[in-house]
């Protein structure tokens, strides 16, 4: 089973489940404000990934941090902070059989479907 983990006004998580349903791939979808966050999930991700990749530098939330968490941000803090602001993880967050892909490319997803 395919699971899908963002937001679901988030404009990347719209146009990634939109492929899926176009291509009639089935998943499931886990909202992080309403589903909640599993902390042993997200070190998994961290682990899989780098903090680097799932933490995005671009948003709001990240923006929004001090600058001592910003200047000071390493595996531990992002963990922390992830736990407690998810929105400040990549989205979407896709879990797969036999990895994890964070981001949305129409030719990532092609490729991998």
């Amino acid at each position: 089973m395919i699971i899908m983990y963002g937001i679901k006004n988030c404009d990347t998580i719209k146009k990634a489940r939109k492929f899926l349903e176009t291509n009639n791939i089935d998943y499931q979808f886990h909202d992080f404000r309403e589903d909640g966050l599993n902390p042993i999930q997200l070190r998994a991700w961290v682990s899989e990934l780098g903090w680097e990749k799932l933490i995005n530098k671009r948003s709001t939330t990240w923006r929004n941090l001090p600058d001592e968490s910003k200047k000071n941000m390493d595996e531990t803090l992002a963990l922390v902070v992830a736990e407690d602001q998810p929105t400040i993880i990549k989205r979407p967050v896709l879990e797969l059989a036999d990895k994890v892909m964070v981001g949305f490319s129409e030719k990532a997803y092609q490729d991998l479907f």
